[in-house]
């Protein structure tokens, strides 16, 4: 088996389920900053323990993520084949997301203002997770079908990094310094 197929070479790309579209339209697009954040989840984790909870949370994320993938990459007319956390997003993957934060929050003290990134490499990569999350939110939200619960992922898997950026970076330097 060859890895490459040539059929892109006219500039589409296959869907899950039947058809083509072009490689720059909504759903690669999505799907594709979706890929970049997950490449990105796999930098921090790369740099986590190796089995402690960040990498056990990680890997997790980056599974749901494919899930995610599929849902985006699957042919509109076929979407009836989709499964629940399989190939298709669930209100339990949202909530489970949402569990996730309230546990990490509760870990270290909110910041009441803007934190500069970058207080160790953890938590640099993990921010940059966030940003790359975050447009691949915006993105979604062209190719995401009415009521799926793809937006609502993204948008709480960004709020999750922000806050394990936070408690793997320990002590936040803020964006402004505190006046005398």
């Amino acid at each position: 088996m060859k890895i490459y197929t040539r059929k892109g070479d006219d500039g589409t790309t296959g869907l899950l389920y039947g058809g083509r579209v072009p490689k720059d339209s909504p759903l690669p697009t999505a799907y594709g900053e979706v890929d970049e954040a997950q490449a990105v989840l796999g930098l921090a984790r790369a740099e986590a323990e190796p089995g402690g909870e960040l990498d056990v949370l990680l890997v997790a994320l980056e599974r749901d993520l494919w899930v995610l993938m599929a849902e985006l990459a699957a042919s509109p007319d076929h979407r009836d084949r989709l499964v629940p956390g399989s190939s298709l997003v669930t209100g339990e993957m949202v909530a489970a997301l949402e569990d996730h934060i309230d546990a990490v929050s509760e870990r270290f003290e909110l910041p009441t203002q803007f934190v500069v990134p970058g207080e160790n490499r953890v938590a640099a990569l993990l921010d940059l997770g966030r940003t790359v999350v975050r447009r691949a939110e915006r993105h979604a939200l062209a190719a995401a079908a009415d009521g799926s619960q793809v937006g609502p992922y993204l948008n709480r898997l960004s709020d999750l990094l922000w806050a394990l950026a936070r408690w793997q970076g320990g002590e936040s330097l803020v964006a402004r310094e505190a006046t005398p």
